[in-house]
């Protein structure tokens, strides 16, 4: 009943944002984290359409949403909600944007769903059961070290000035010629990485919604999860590494500073 739940309250945001894609009507305001910090109408509806499938089932749950924020209760379910990430890029007209819902119990997560309607790709994972792509299994890729691996990583719209900050990371890779993309969506990188796209994934400033679904994503698929220092994930907690597994270690030292000469 949870998975129907999960795939249905996905496929309602992803409505929002299909009928909103591209519209040159699109109704956008400026949130106060950032410069390019946006939100749409498209987030809001998004948001509303997914509460609402998840609180006609379930109205006891506790939920966590980056447009509503905490609905908090004492259940031990909590969704965790993106109604729509990659939102730069949805106004924009770009298809790298996504639904995004993870699904917690007491603390651990146990299901997670990733919805790019304009790709037509539709990601779900449960805990101990894999992920899928459109219903067909995924895993993560068999790259075996960092200099032959693509990567991909995101920039938060606050910087944060300290050592081994998002800029001086991507500088490390690119000066030694290490293709390191920029998508615009966490929850979309996440996915590519289970789905063996990408080799490994890195971010210095992420939220619980940006990662929920993912993280479980690269996990079920074969892969690792962790901070930067290696330590068991917290979605709570802003610094990710994800990768095949297999180059994890090595990422962490290149992260770190420590690359190899």
């Amino acid at each position: 009943m949870l998975a129907q739940v999960l795939k249905e309250a996905v496929t309602a945001g992803a409505a929002q944002l299909t009928y909103y894609f591209n519209n040159p009507e699109l109704k956008t305001a400026y949130k106060a984290g950032g410069v390019n910090d946006l939100v749409t109408e498209a987030d809001h509806a998004a948001d509303k359409a997914i509460i609402e499938v998840i609180r006609s089932y379930y109205p006891d749950h506790f939920i966590l949403s980056e447009e509503t924020g905490n609905v908090a209760t004492d259940s031990e379910y909590k969704w965790i909600i993106d109604p729509i990430d990659g939102t730069i890029n949805f106004a924009q007209g770009i298809p790298l944007c996504c639904v995004s819902i993870g699904l917690e119990k007491n603390g651990e997560m146990i299901m997670g769903a990733v919805y790019a309607p304009i790709l037509n790709e539709f990601f779900f994972a449960e805990k101990g059961k894999g992920a899928r792509l459109n219903d067909s299994p995924i895993h993560v890729s068999s790259r075996k070290d960092v200099l032959h691996a693509c990567l991909v990583t995101g920039f938060p719209y606050t910087y944060i000035n300290d050592a081994n900050g998002p800029l001086e990371c991507f500088e490390r890779f690119i000066r030694r010629g290490i293709p390191v993309r920029r998508l615009g969506s966490a929850a979309i990188d996440l996915c590519w990485v289970a789905a063996g796209r990408f080799d490994g994934f890195y971010e210095h400033k992420l939220n619980a919604w940006d990662s929920a679904a993912g993280w479980l994503m690269v996990e079920e698929a074969g892969g690792k999860v962790t901070n930067m220092e290696g330590e068991t994930y917290n979605p709570y907690k802003p610094r990710i590494v994800a990768t095949n597994g297999i180059i994890h270690d090595e990422l962490l030292q290149w992260l770190q500073g420590n690359v190899p000469a």
